[in-house]
């Protein structure tokens, strides 16, 4: 009797071992916040990582994306996982600033003038000196980048061309004190407002306008509420993937490599989006009846309004004026002096 008790322990602890074996040991399906909708350029990066995850885990792990703000503000997300209840999320690189004021410099107005610029400081040192800081700063990790290009102003009641023209319009901007700042350069008090509100506010008329890129113009459908885009160029528009680094120590060391490896699959993949979608979106926005217009004289007069007021204000936030320096010279651009 024994040895059948025996026996059939055994062959238990056998069948254990076999179904242990067969099912991938702490296998994750990781949720990813996402501020934008369908078709944007911050689903693009989410979509990119998906895949390469599933590709590189070999199916051991995927993650499923919350499109739309659909688990909170892009800054409580940022709480969210820095405490380790949230894994991911996929939201504007100004909301990240509160927590971690370093990576501020990317969103002064006119420091990054092109797609190639973001992409040299993001994947270089800066950005790694960045992402470190916000381990340090905020409990979270950026692990991939979005790039989804420059923050145009529309407005529901005129063209706007020139500083002078903004006069009478009451524009939403986030809750960020370098771009309320930039619009108080300009001439006006903008609005804070959180991004989930910023449609009904819209539609409602208790703001005029508000400024973001062509892709999020279109994905969030702002067509239906607004008429007039200015082509301006203040900000280009970097939304970082994060981790929270509660759940990235959590790996093993071969899982986190293999998040970091989809991460940067995932920031190929936004560059690509933004290069093969952004003058057809422009061209769709056409189509819906907006109407486009480029600022006067190359924009020089909201360029030298914002650089001079906003620039010096923020040295000490971002680290000193050196780190404004390191991230012009990176890109080729002369630094400037205190």
């Amino acid at each position: 009797m024994n040895m059948i008790k025996s026996l059939s322990a055994a062959a238990a602890a056998a069948s254990v071992a076999v179904l242990t074996l067969a099912a991938p040991a702490s296998a994750k399906n990781f949720k990813i916040a996402v501020g934008d909708s369908g078709g944007s350029s911050q689903e693009a990066t989410g979509l990119g990582f998906v895949k390469a995850l599933e590709e590189l885990s070999g199916g051991k792990h995927t993650a499923t994306l919350f499109l739309n703000g659909q688990l909170g503000s892009e800054q409580d997300t940022v709480n969210e996982a820095a405490i380790g209840t949230l894994d991911m999320s996929l939201l504007a690189i100004n909301n990240i600033t509160p927590f971690s004021p370093t990576v501020g410099v990317f969103t002064l107005p006119y420091v990054i003038l092109s797609l190639e610029d973001a992409e040299k400081l993001t994947q270089g040192p800066i950005g790694q000196e960045l992402t470190e800081n916000t381990i340090n700063d905020a409990g979270v990790r950026i692990i991939a980048w979005t790039y989804t290009g420059f923050r145009v102003l529309t407005n529901s009641k005129k063209p706007v061309k020139s500083v002078a023209d903004l006069e009478g319009l009451v524009i939403r901007v986030p809750k960020n004190e370098i771009m309320i700042d930039t619009y108080k350069a300009w001439g006006i008090s903008p609005t804070p407002m959180a991004w989930s509100e910023t449609f009904a506010g819209l539609q409602t008329k208790v703001v005029d306008g508000q400024d973001n890129p062509y892709t999020t113009i279109n994905a969030m459908k702002f067509y239906e509420v607004q008429k007039y885009v200015t082509n301006i160029r203040y900000i280009f528009s970097i939304e970082p993937l994060i981790i929270s680094e509660q759940v990235f120590q959590e790996l093993s060391p071969e899982d986190q490599e293999i998040v970091l490896e989809a991460g940067k699959a995932a920031t190929a993949a936004s560059a690509q989006f933004l290069r093969d979608k952004e003058a057809e979106i422009k061209q769709i926005l056409l189509d819906k009846g907006m109407q486009i217009d480029d600022p006067e004289n190359n924009e020089q007069e909201f360029i030298d309004l914002a650089t001079a007021a906003v620039w010096p204000k923020f040295y000490e936030s971002i680290g000193g004026v050196e780190k404004l320096n390191a991230v012009l010279v990176e890109i080729g651009r002369d630094p400037v002096s205190e």
